[in-house]
């Protein structure tokens, strides 16, 4: 994604989440390129992905509007989403991994020496590769497929908290991957789902009305 739309997707996004943008808002592309001094090409890439992450929506002659229902859809979309990664740890666990074993070793290896160094930037997108290497390691390419948009959706709440969570954060995912790697489904199914169940409640503090 370019820079400049991810940047007006991290500052928007975050006036929609403390309420500077409410429900309801007009959101028009020659504005917001004047504010962030950007072209039409970035503003409609960040609207497009605001789209998807539910906090827009955008209808035909009415253009761009904050949505009202931004808070629902986010806990929507976690509460699908845990169910989903919750199936796809245990199917993963009864693989021990396939092909993806390596790979979850050295993306928790990576997350927590990233985390030890206190390179927090570094960290969502290792987030999002652990959650993405367990939705491919369950082997059901369709759930890998449903799992991979809900990430798209609710990525950026990885960022939230991240440098208090941190250690928690990477312990969780070391014990869901061992045991995937031991070959435990229950176990894995029971520790992804009070790992999600942990993202979850950040969602919903971020989203305190």
């Amino acid at each position: 994604m370019d820079s400049k739309a991810a940047s007006v997707i991290r500052i928007l996004r975050a006036e929609i989440i403390d309420g500077t943008l409410p429900g309801g808002t007009r959101l028009k592309e020659d504005t917001i390129g004047a504010r962030f001094d950007v072209s039409r090409v970035p503003v409609r890439e960040a609207l497009r992905q605001l789209e998807t992450e539910g906090f827009v929506v955008s209808e035909k002659y009415k253009g761009v509007t904050v949505a009202s229902t931004s808070t629902a859809v986010v806990v929507e979309l976690m509460q699908i989403r845990r169910g989903l990664e919750t199936l796809a740890a245990g199917l993963a666990a009864r693989r021990r991994g396939g092909d993806q074993a390596a790979g979850l070793q050295a993306v928790v290896a990576r997350g927590r020496s990233e985390g030890e160094a206190g390179h927090f930037a570094e960290l969502p997108p290792l987030i999002f590769e652990f959650h993405r290497l367990v939705a491919r390691a369950s082997g059901n390419a369709r759930l890998e497929q449903m799992i991979e948009r809900l990430l798209e959706q609710t990525a950026w709440g990885f960022e939230q908290e991240i440098e208090d969570r941190v250690t928690s954060s990477w312990t969780d995912h070391g014990a869901v991957a061992a045991a995937i790697l031991a070959g435990s489904p229950m176990q894995a199914r029971l520790l992804m789902d009070e790992h999600i169940e942990k993202d979850e409640a950040i969602y919903r503090r971020s989203f305190p009305g």
